[in-house]
Formats: C-alpha cells, structure tokens, sequence
C-alpha cells in the first residue's frame, strides 16, 4: 500500500512505558528538515491504566481521530493483529505489527520494519561478526522480527531462549518451515549457559534493560571476549548488558541502528517519501546524549 503524499501528518506510538520513547523526536526531526507538519503522539497504556488487550478500541479511537498511522511497541505487537484489517506479507509471516497505516478507506493495515530495521543496523554495526551459532533471547514480536533478520542475514542457526517454553518453540516451529529445518531451535533459561559457551554472539531481545526494567537479562560471568552481543534496548542506547560486554572485550550493537533504520521506514510507510537514516542516526545519538545529561 502506497501511503497518499500530503503536507500534514498525525501518528502515535501504542505500547507500555512509553514515556522515555526517543521516537517522537526522531520522526518529527525528520518531517522538520522535509517541510512536513508531523505531530507524533505517545499512547501510553499504564498512564491510561487499561490492560495491553484494549489495544484494539485504541487503533480505532486513533482511526477514527484522523491518525494517518500508528507504531506498534510492547506488549502489543502480536495482540494488535486480530484488529487489523490486513497486514503486510512481512508482518504476517512473522506474526508481530509495529506499523499500523490507515488507508484512504479507513482500513488499518499491519507492517513489520523492525526486521529491515535490525538487519540494516547489524549489517553497518557488526559487519564481520561469525553468524554460525546464534543465541537469542527473546520470543516476543520484537524477537520474532530479529530471529527473521538473523537467518535472513544468513545466520547457520538460531536458538531461541525464552522464560515461556512453548512462544519459544512456536517462533523456532515457524522459522523452521520458512528457512528450512534446522535453522532454529528452542530452549528454556536452564540451558543459556551451554548454549552461550558455544555461540558466536548473542541478540538480547527481551525489555530487560529498558529504563522501566533496568538490570542484567543473564550472569555475566557467561560472556567471554569472543561472542559478540547485540541488543535490541534503546532506553537507554547503552544497557548495563552492553556496559559489562564491552568492558569484557565482546563486540557490541546498541539497539539505536535498530530503532532508527525501522522508525526511517514506518516514515515512509507513513508519508510515502524516504527518510535520510543517516541524519536519524545522528538525531538518536543527540537525543541519548540529552537523556543522559537529563536535558
């Protein structure tokens, strides 16, 4: 679907904890140095105090507000989908939304960019990083989109660890019959520290580390040097995984590339004209940095 070209634009972001988002600022930079007015509006589920299933009555109060589009966060990504029109073949292969457009109809259209955004952000962050082995945690939508990226970057296999055995096993069930059997697996915590002992990196796609859930998603006393880790977190760009790997000696990806180069194609999704991800690059570590310094 090609999104009608306009001058004006209201979108928001559906999903928890939302307030520290960097999101609004990044695609509103963005419209700023194209001539747009873009308004982008927070829809934060704990302020409004209703339960991640009431995000299907908020996809349509925004319809029905005149919202051009809608981003998708967690815990939604997966429970928007029954309420959607339609999705996009990505969206619907992976079973997660974090686009919904409106189209000249009113129909509300499901789109996945978090695994061209991730793709995209690995392929610049860590260009040489061994892809044989892969764990990652995290079955969720935003884990489903990084598992697809993973394999599709050519990843030789991928296993999903995740605290609910049985979203692990349906994700690796999946990718499986889309990749092929025996490109992924699944497991529970009990078996990280195997599976890590021999993986080339790990992908940390879990909300463990976020501002609203600050910590470490596993004993630091698994990473070694040689493994790489990757993180999906942007709140902030450097979690305290990426702290303790990098004083480790681990290669690091910071989930900033992700969360600009998937924010750079929901802006076409939604305006229909090609955000300059090079510039966004620099808006996220601009607006990191004023978080930090509590600007």
């Amino acid at each position: 679907m090609v999104a009608v070209v306009k001058d004006s634009y209201l979108v928001g972001l559906i999903g928890a904890g939302i307030g520290p988002s960097l999101s609004p600022a990044l695609h509103e930079r963005e419209a700023d140095r194209q001539g747009l007015r873009y308004l982008y509006r927070l829809i934060d589920i704990d302020a409004l105090g209703v339960a991640p299933e009431a995000v299907g009555d908020l996809v349509r109060a925004a319809r029905d507000l005149g919202f051009d589009g809608l981003n998708i966060t967690h815990p939604c990504k997966q429970l928007v989908i029954e309420h959607l029109d339609g999705l996009a073949p990505q969206a619907e292969a992976l079973g997660a939304v974090n686009t919904v457009v409106f189209d000249g109809g009113g129909r509300a259209i499901g789109h996945n960019t978090d695994v061209t955004g991730f793709a995209a952000s690995f392929a610049r962050g860590l260009p040489d990083a061994r892809l044989e082995r892969v764990v990652q945690l995290g079955a969720g939508g935003a884990g489903a989109a990084v598992a697809h990226a993973l394999l599709t970057l050519g990843a030789g296999s991928v296993t999903v660890v995740d605290a609910l055995p049985d979203r692990a096993a349906s994700l690796a069930a999946g990718l499986n019959r889309q990749f092929g059997a025996g490109r992924a697996d699944a497991g529970g915590p009990e078996r990280l520290a195997a599976l890590l002992a021999g993986a080339d990196g790990v992908v940390h796609a879990t909300p463990t580390g976020m501002a609203a859930h600050p910590g470490l998603p596993f004993a630091v006393e698994l990473l070694r040097p040689s493994l790489w880790v990757a993180e999906v977190v942007y709140r902030p760009l450097e979690t305290e995984l990426l702290r303790v790997a990098r004083g480790v000696g681990c290669a690091v990806l910071d989930g900033g590339g992700m969360a600009v180069f998937q924010a750079a194609d929901a802006f076409r999704l939604f305006t229909g004209r090609e955000a300059d991800a090079s510039r966004m690059l620099v808006d996220i570590s601009e607006l990191a940095g004023s978080l930090r310094a509590g600007t």
